[in-house]
């Protein structure tokens, strides 16, 4: 039974901060309101040509460099789970990973799910289940991924092969805009969508509804946008909001 008045767990942030630089070294610090941890130094930067409120982060040089917004932990099984992100990419010599992941190393967050060729790789022993683009693949797209102990797991209403991922079926381009969207009900199930400036009306798609878990509900899950270099160049993620929620756990011990 609730036992107060605030039982919706919000983090939101439309980055509408100061026009400042900002260098990061190791460790976590704060973005607006999320957390943040990276592979090696970087920089932010408040974006001013644009409207709204965008912050710009710019990775480090080396080879897989990255860096993650970070918000968490969420249970999904106290009342489901969801996140949504716009954001753009300078470089598609990049990797994203944005959804949810129970394994994230703060020290070295390493990447949840990395795609190559025609392979998707799942990292780390938990659970996750969102959106992947990675320029190592020979098709370059974002594709709907969930899993839990290092492989792929759950079954789509469309009977996708989910494996290595389900194409959302996007045009990827440097420097323009996308949306995901990432719902994970109480029991685990999970809807995903994207939206691109050039999708159809500019609506948000359904990519992939998991009618059988692909996490287990009882788990805690960070909310993750992440970006890491591929080709020993920097990288710049620039992200106009981002929200994640959840429910506050009124059991009482």
């Amino acid at each position: 039974m609730p036992q107060g008045s605030y039982g919706k767990i919000r983090v939101w942030d439309d980055f509408v901060g100061p026009d400042n630089d900002l260098s990061w070294g190791s460790g976590t610090v704060k973005v607006g309101n999320f957390g943040f941890v990276s592979v090696n130094e970087g920089s932010f930067e408040w974006t001013i040509d644009e409207p709204g409120g965008i912050v710009a982060i710019t990775t480090d040089t080396g080879d897989n460099d990255n860096a993650a917004l970070i918000a968490g932990t969420f249970k999904p099984s106290n009342g489901g789970v969801q996140l949504e992100a716009r954001f753009k990419v300078s470089s598609l010599t990049s990797a994203i990973y944005v959804g949810f992941t129970e394994t994230l190393a703060l020290a070295t967050p390493v990447m949840p799910a990395e795609f190559a060729t025609a392979t998707m790789t799942y990292n780390g022993s938990g659970g996750m289940v969102g959106f992947q683009y990675d320029v190592d693949g020979t098709t370059d797209d974002f594709r709907a991924v969930g899993g839990d102990a290092g492989a792929s797991a759950g079954t789509t209403r469309a009977a996708d092969t989910v494996t290595n991922g389900i194409r959302a079926n996007e045009t990827i381009t440097a420097d323009e805009w996308y949306i995901a969207r990432v719902e994970v009900h109480p029991d685990g199930n999970a809807t995903l969508w994207m939206g691109h400036k050039g999708g159809l009306g500019g609506d948000l798609q359904l990519v992939a509804e998991y009618i059988t878990a692909p996490i287990t509900n009882s788990d805690l899950f960070y909310g993750v946008l992440m970006v890491e270099n591929r080709e020993g160049s920097a990288v710049v993620l620039e992200v106009d909001y981002m929200n994640v929620e959840g429910f506050r756990d009124w059991a009482v011990d």
